[in-house]
C-alpha cells in the first residue's frame, strides 16, 4: 500500500529515543507507532503534549552554575538512535562539564522501567557525543513536581542496549510483534483500538474454523 514503510525501508535509519520508552512498555505498541506509524491521542497523551510544549523550546542558561540546556539533538551512531532530550544540566566537576539529562513525564513514578530506559539511551548519547561519562540523571513526573534519581548501572544499560536491539530487528523486518502478556497495560494506551490485543492473540487457525462453521450455518438450503 502506498506510504506504509517496505522491507528494508526503515533498516539502518536512527531509531528514535521515545521508541525506547514504548518498547519496555510494550513492543507492540512501538512497532505500531514507528513501524506501521499509527497513532491516536487519548487523555494521558493530550496531557502528555501540554507538559512537552515549554520543555521542547531551545534554550540555554546557567542557574547556578549550571549549564542548562533544553531541546538538545542527541544522537548515538554506535546504537544507531536519535532523539531530543527535554532538559540537560551540566555540572562542572574535576575540571570538565558532566551532562545530566533529565526527562520530563507527567503522572507519577511507574512500576516498569520504561521511562528509565528511554532516559538512559540518552545518557549513552551523550557519553558518544562528549566523550564524558555519564553516571546518572533524573526523572520529572509532574504529578508529583519531583525530581526522581536515575543511577545508569551496569543492569541499565544492559536492558537498554537488549531494548535497542529488539527495537534494531523490528525495524530490520517490519514484523509487528504479539500483544504484550502484561493485559494490565492494555487499558491506558491510546492505540487500544488500534492494537486490538484480544483479536491479534487468537490463533489463525482457529478464526478460520469459526469463520467457516458460522458461514456454513447461515447457507439456506433449497427447497425440495
Amino acid at each position: 500500500m502506498a506510504g506504509e514503510p517496505q522491507p528494508d525501508e526503515l533498516d539502518g535509519e536512527p531509531i528514535p529515543l521515545s521508541a525506547l520508552q514504548h518498547a519496555v512498555y510494550c513492543l507492540r505498541q512501538a512497532a505500531l507507532i514507528h513501524v506501521e506509524r499509527l497513532w491516536a491521542d487519548n487523555r494521558l497523551t493530550a496531557e502528555g503534549h501540554v507538559l512537552h510544549a515549554s520543555a521542547d523550546e531551545p534554550g540555554r542558561r546557567k542557574v547556578r552554575g549550571v549549564r542548562r540546556v533544553n531541546a538538545l539533538p542527541l544522537a548515538s551512531r554506535r546504537l544507531g538512535i536519535a532523539g531530543v532530550a527535554d532538559l540537560v544540566e551540566f555540572r562542572r566537576e574535576g575540571g570538565q562539564d558532566v551532562p545530566f539529562p533529565i526527562e520530563i513525564k507527567r503522572g507519577k513514578v511507574k512500576l516498569h522501567r520504561a521511562d528509565e530506559v528511554q532516559l538512559c539511551a540518552q545518557a549513552l548519547c551523550l557519553e558518544e557525543m562528549t566523550g564524558v561519562s555519564v553516571p546518572d540523571g533524573a526523572l520529572f513526573y509532574a504529578e508529583t513536581k519531583r525530581r526522581m534519581p536515575v543511577v545508569f548501572d551496569a543492569e541499565l544499560r544492559r536492558l537498554t542496549e537488549d531494548t535497542v536491539a529488539e527495537l534494531q530487528e523490528i525495524f530490520r523486518t517490519l514484523k509487528t510483534p504479539a500483544p504484550t502478556p502484561h493485559k494490565a497495560r492494555c487499558k491506558s494506551r491510546s492505540l487500544l483500538e488500534l492494537c486490538r490485543p484480544d483479536a491479534a492473540g487468537r490463533p489463525a487457525a482457529s478464526w478460520r474454523r469459526r469463520m467457516i462453521d458460522r458461514l456454513l450455518s447461515e447457507v439456506v438450503e433449497p427447497p425440495p
